[in-house]
């Protein structure tokens, strides 16, 4: 069995680093979803894949599973290894995409499992040196590190990532808890029109009593998606500036593929119009995803940094100043104050205030669902 897996925090930025750079696939990316409608939306095709974060609570599921044996071309791992489960889920969706360029890690990986059962390649997962390397990247600093691992009680709230994928023409629910991928149901060109009432189903299960909940897909990369479009419009601008010049169009631009030129000057101009109106769009667009990247990647950078030896290093200065204790009783001070408001709150209101947020939540299709982060 692999050495112990970290958790981490479930972020889009964070896991597009792991698909990326930790696993080196090229052309992807996380995208949170704030609400099931997002799942259609053309920005965020094609999409892979989805992977769904609930709070476990160890209830039974009486649906029956498929024998992953009668399906052999579809990658399914049983989750023998705690704090895995996101990694897992990006797994499943990852090496059940086709169109996806896996790269090496992945490539060889899914070769060598190729043939394994279930329980196999979720050991293979446990004892794989690069992914479990890419996982604990994301390990939290910790001042004191516990060899012994703590095992979840039943005041701790336990999170689960489970992923949903099409394959040859049905949509599978594939859970490493499971014995085996679950049939979701038939689809054609549209899969997620099968996906989202069995995601809103498992919503509606728990809206009594639990509004967290954690959407995200995996696409294609939308910064390269953007480019290739540019490329096409750049290229039928020059068509278009050739007719409006009176000069002949070059005949060897690519991306003017269907598109036909106006026959005269003043529909030419009109359709210059609408292709720099796109290309303004366009950059706009990229402009976007390339600030959004950058925010990940500074983030990132804090979460991998190790902040004890400065925070021990102030600690010192202020004990040695005489102004640590004082720090310390007067926030115990505080802490007690927001205790006894909290408790007075409760005792007041709590039938009220439960009732109120129960009645306001949002757990419809176009719902929020992304309740902060979580950790798994």
């Amino acid at each position: 069995m692999g050495d112990n897996w970290c958790t981490i925090e479930s972020d889009p930025g964070v896991f597009t680093e792991l698909m990326t750079e930790g696993f080196g696939v090229p052309g992807v990316q996380m995208e949170e979803l704030w609400s099931l409608d997002m799942a259609v939306e053309e920005k965020n095709a094609p999409m892979y894949g989805l992977i769904f974060l609930f709070k476990y609570t160890g209830e039974k599921d009486e649906r029956p599973t498929e024998e992953a044996a009668d399906l052999p071309d579809l990658f399914f791992a049983n989750q023998v290894i705690t704090n895995a489960c996101a990694t897992q889920a990006i797994l499943a969706v990852l090496l059940n995409s086709p169109e996806v360029d896996l790269g090496g890690t992945l490539g060889e990986f899914k070769a060598f499992t190729r043939e394994f059962p279930p329980d196999l390649k979720g050991l293979a997962i446990s004892n794989s040196d690069s992914i479990r390397t890419a996982h604990n990247g994301f390990a939290r600093q910790e001042p004191f590190i516990s060899e012994e691992a703590r095992t979840a009680t039943k005041d701790d709230d336990v999170f689960h990532f489970i992923a949903y994928v099409p394959h040859g023409g049905r949509v599978y629910e594939l859970d490493g808890l499971k014995k085996g991928p679950i049939l979701v149901g038939e689809c054609e060109e549209d899969w997620l029109s099968v996906a989202r009432p069995a995601i809103q189903q498992r919503i509606n299960q728990y809206a009594s009593s639990e509004i967290q909940f954690n959407l995200m897909a995996i696409v294609k990369n939308r910064k390269e998606g953007y480019q290739a479009e540019m490329a096409v419009q750049e290229a039928r601008k020059t068509v278009v500036d050739a007719k409006i010049n009176g000069q002949e169009a070059p005949m060897d631009v690519d991306g003017t593929d269907g598109f036909v030129v106006a026959a005269d000057v003043p529909g030419a101009e009109a359709q210059r119009a609408d292709v720099m109106a796109k290309i303004a769009e366009l950059q706009v667009n990229i402009r976007t995803e390339e600030d959004k990247f950058a925010a990940w990647k500074q983030e990132n950078m804090r979460r991998k940094h190790n902040y004890i030896p400065f925070v021990m290093a102030l600690m010192k200065a202020l004990a040695e100043k005489g102004k640590l204790a004082p720090m310390v009783d007067k926030a115990n001070a505080k802490a007690a104050e927001a205790g006894a408001a909290a408790a007075k709150a409760v005792s007041h209101g709590v039938t009220e205030s439960i009732s109120c947020r129960r009645g306001g939540s949002d757990t419809s299709a176009s719902g929020v669902l992304a309740g902060g982060r979580r950790w798994s």
